[in-house]
């Protein structure tokens, strides 16, 4: 693609805006969707600036639970949650609050803050976000008790009539369901690892407070109190050696709310220092560009005067004001959304630098809004604590996730003292909106990404790279390139218009104070638009195969073998959960690609087993039977396989006993009846289920004759290396009640 005249630029700008029947928007807004990428090598290497913008405190579930063809309320495979006196057999979208009192509702489940109905709710308090009572709600992966930790405002969410403008930007261009916090925690660990990929580099120039960030502490800059700071290299400074141009754009060199987190460096609050007139001795060269590049005033007037200009450096942070930055209290969506509108107001002034920039907007961490995923981490530790030398993981890891936990000696904070040996992260999802000429079209990306994925773009286009990303964030999370299409980036055909801000801006800063939502007294599920959204390809290729191992006396030696398997280009984490045990801490398994790991559950007294284990982009495994169902008379087992190129999905049923064993199969997403299978003994059969009809899609159920109970359940998306769609049974109201297999 050629570079656009001003003429052409206008034709483009005048047909988008008619074909799209827009209403009022700023027109800045219409230029980044008609604005044509410049094509030169149909590679990464054709982005020439790439913009960082995080925003604040705002969960996925929060903002787009609602939303059509992204991982919403109507997840199929919800988490199940441990019995309680007040509910049995539910999921995770059901929340407990023990110690409610009066008439305040113990049970609560996600509830729309309906600011169509009370505008003043588009203004709520936080809620507590630190790294205790984030490890409290998120509970190893259990998951249960959200309010309890993070109070009654913590289900709440908005609608698209709530907030327009981000569920248009989504619409309009590339948002992500598997983007996570980097941290289980707030806002500086999180923004740590935004700008150094890490929150305790504790390999790299030790010093006397060398991390972890725990908290907000050196969140703030002032002439009178600079001492302390981390020790650890910023991702700036290494572009700052490397040779490749880079800047803060902010509004005060001493912005509230840690938002730039390189105040908080030693190297950083060095330069500050040494810019005061009587300070000795005088900056460094070095000292100098830290000073210029990273902390002085540059507001978004001079970020739009620098476009125009030419001047745009290759990468950009750009920290929001206090109150544009979305967090809950001084700023509000309706704040955010004018704010975000203004940067790209500012990226789009000059046409010719906008088709060589990709605006990444994330955002740092969930304050403490509900969100239903699991976060991908580590294998918990079974004794965490300060007995670290008998913790034994919930779980393994194909790679070293050593550096990846809280150590006995992190940090001094005694309020993390009870945390210790916990998974850092991942933490719960946040949104991130993929803006550029190469990401337009109303896409998902459903790839696990963290904030330390906005280091690895940098670094596949620039080439400098961050040490201090961990083994294990490297092999879980991915780099952002998924998100884009480089070869042919001008042919999306869903373009939609961006509303205006002004008006619901001006409103809630009107409003002047919070408001507290009233909470339900009985809790009602929440609904998700029906709806697909196109998809892009992932790099995921998983597997799990089950095996019943009767033991000597059955059925209470009977094992449960699993067999996890990962035959993608990207490792993944493996959630499993025992529905027989739901109080025990689940097990979680990192598999690289090309990798296996094996493990076994033992069946409980009555040979029992159930094991619902699920992995990303609605990857789903369930296991279910009894003991006797291995006897030598009946063992009936299942394997899978994919055919990418053929779009077929290969179960084969097996029957290791010595009698026949008639199986029956059903898809959920084919209009065919169930089919059964009699397989003879000492035999297995290949049935091929064809997936073109489905985009990929599979849910497969399958049960035997004669076991009551038997279930295996095998469900995800098959990967072919094209872009597809997301989950077209995605829609209709929350699933409460766990899944029961056909008797």
């Amino acid at each position: 693609m050629t570079r656009q005249n001003r003429r052409q630029f206008l034709r483009s700008a005048a047909s988008v805006a008619s074909a799209a029947g827009l209403y009022a928007f700023p027109p800045a807004i219409t230029k980044a969707l008609a604005i044509t990428a410049e094509r030169r090598t149909g590679t990464l290497q054709d982005v020439e600036h790439i913009v960082c913008l995080m925003l604040e405190n705002r969960s996925f579930d929060h903002y787009f639970g609602t939303m059509p063809g992204v991982r919403g309320f109507a997840d199929p495979f919800p988490i199940p949650v441990p019995d309680t006196a007040l509910l049995q057999k539910k999921t995770v979208w059901y929340q407990r609050k023990d110690d409610a009192t009066g008439t305040d509702p113990k049970i609560l489940a996600p509830q729309h803050n309906d600011t169509t109905a009370h505008f003043a709710l588009i203004r709520t308090a936080g809620t507590p976000h630190l790294y205790p009572d984030a490890q409290e709600a998120w509970d190893h992966g259990r998951m249960t008790s959200w309010p309890q930790h993070k109070r009654y405002a913590s289900m709440a969410y908005y609608e698209e009539a709530d907030i327009p403008f981000q569920f248009a930007l989504a619409n309009a261009f590339t948002v992500c369901d598997a983007n996570h916090a980097a941290f289980t925690g707030g806002t500086n660990p999180n923004r740590c690892y935004f700008f150094t990929g890490t929150s305790h580099g504790r390999d790299e120039r030790p010093g006397a407070f060398n991390g972890p960030a725990m908290d907000n502490s050196y969140n703030t800059l002032t002439k009178g109190a600079i001492a302390g700071g981390y020790t650890w290299t910023t991702y700036p400074e290494r572009l700052e050696d490397a040779g490749v141009s880079w800047q803060i754009y902010q509004n005060e060199e001493v912005e509230y709310y840690a938002m730039n987190s390189l105040l908080g460096f030693r190297s950083f609050r060095d330069a500050y220092a040494a810019s005061v007139p009587t300070a000795s001795p005088a900056r460094t060269p070095r000292q100098r560009a830290l000073y210029e590049k990273g902390i002085r005033t540059r507001d978004l007037d001079l970020l739009k005067a620098d476009v125009i200009a030419g001047k745009l450096p290759q990468v950009s942070w750009i920290c929001p004001t206090k109150s544009g930055c979305e967090h809950p209290s001084p700023s509000s969506p309706a704040q955010g959304a004018a704010y975000t509108a203004k940067v790209l107001e500012a990226l789009t002034a000059n046409p010719e630098v906008w088709s060589k920039t990709v605006l990444i907007v994330n955002f740092d961490e969930n304050d403490g809004y509900f969100d239903h995923v699991a976060p991908p981490a580590p294998p918990s530790l079974a004794a965490a604590g300060s007995d670290a030398a008998n913790a034994q993981p919930a779980g393994a890891s194909t790679v070293d996730a050593s550096d990846e936990y809280l150590g006995q000696a992190d940090g001094g904070v005694a309020a993390v003292d009870a945390y210790r040996q916990r998974p850092l992260g991942l933490g719960p999802r946040v949104p991130m909106y993929i803006v550029s000429p190469w990401s337009k079209g109303g896409w998902v990306n459903s790839q696990v990404f963290d904030q330390t994925s906005t280091i690895r773009f940098i670094e596949a286009r620039f080439g400098v790279r961050e040490p201090n990303i961990s083994a294990w964030r490297r092999a879980v999370t991915g780099d952002l390139t998924s998100c884009f299409d480089f070869a042919k980036p001008n042919d999306a055909d869903a373009i939609t218009a961006l509303p205006a801000t002004a008006a619901r801006d001006a409103a809630s800063r009107a409003l002047g104070k919070t408001t507290t939502p009233t909470v339900a007294p009985v809790p009602v599920l929440p609904s998700q638009r029906s709806g697909a959204k196109r998809s892009r390809a992932l790099p995921y290729e998983l597997h799990v195969n089950s095996a019943v191992e009767a033991g000597a006396a059955p059925p209470a030696a009977t094992q449960v073998r699993l067999d996890f398997r990962n035959s993608g280009r990207q490792a993944a984490v493996f959630h499993v959960y025992d529905r027989l045990n739901l109080t025990r801490i689940p097990r979680r398994y990192t598999v690289e690609a090309g990798k296996a790991l094996r493990d076994t559950w033992l069946a409980d007294a009555s040979g029992a087993y159930d094991l619902w284990v699920i992995a990303p982009n609605g990857f789903h495994r369930h296991f279910i039977g009894k003991a006797a169902d291995a006897t030598a008379a009946a063992q009936p087992e299942v394997g899978v396989s994919y055919e990418p190129q053929r779009m077929q999905l290969r179960v084969k049923l097996v029957n290791g006993g010595a009698t026949e064993v008639t199986f029956s199969l059903a898809n959920a997403y084919a209009a065919a009846p169930p089919t059964t299978h009699a397989i003879n003994a000492q035999s297995d059969k290949v049935v091929v289920l064809p997936l073109q009809g489905s985009a990929g899609w599979y849910d497969v159920v399958i049960a035997v004759a004669g076991a009551p109970g038997y279930c295996r359940r095998l469900a995800g998306r098959m990967e072919s290396g094209a872009d597809s769609t997301s989950d077209p049974a995605m829609h209709g109201t929350a699933i409460g009640d766990q899944y029961r297999a056909p008797q």
